[in-house]
Formats: C-alpha cells, sequence, structure tokens
C-alpha cells in the first residue's frame, strides 16, 4: 500500500507543469486570422486575458442575477407560508 501511495506521489509531482509554461498572445487555432470569422479576428487581434476576462464576468453577473432572483422568489414564498400559518 505504501509503495502505491510512493508512486502516486512520485508521478503527481514529476508532471509537467503547465501552469507556469509561456503561452503566447495570438489564437493558434486559425492559421492565418484574416480569412477567418468575426469571433476569431477579434481572438487574434487582442489578447487572449480579455477574452478569458470577460467570460468569466459574464458568468459571474449571471450567477449573481439568478441568487438575487432566486431570493426574492424564496422571499415571496416565505411571506406567503406565514400568511398561511397566521
Amino acid at each position: 500500500m505504501t509503495v502505491l501511495i510512493h508512486l502516486l506521489f512520485v508521478l503527481a509531482f514529476t508532471v509537467s507543469d503547465t501552469l507556469s509554461a509561456a503561452y503566447g498572445d495570438t489564437w493558434e487555432g486559425v492559421q492565418d486570422p484574416e480569412y477567418g470569422n468575426v469571433f476569431m479576428q477579434a481572438m487574434a487581434s487582442n489578447n487572449l486575458i480579455f477574452v478569458v476576462l470577460g467570460v468569466s464576468l459574464i458568468i459571474w453577473f449571471v450567477l449573481v442575477a439568478y441568487l438575487i432572483r432566486l431570493e426574492k422568489k424564496l422571499e415571496r414564498l416565505e411571506e406567503k407560508q406565514s400568511r398561511q400559518n397566521s
């Protein structure tokens, strides 16, 4: 059992580090971005970090809006239930 744990430990730390690797500033999915669609041109012309930031902000705003909506619905249900119990 300890051999298996030791082997897993060694494998976990010998895998190449992908977080510190250098990444390019352009989208490499398109060989020639001038001939791609608008989305591909935007991805190739701008820094990719801004695209990632934009997508993550959209996800956070949608999540916050959903939670606010859910909270309002729960308040209405609690009020309705308290009126029925009174």
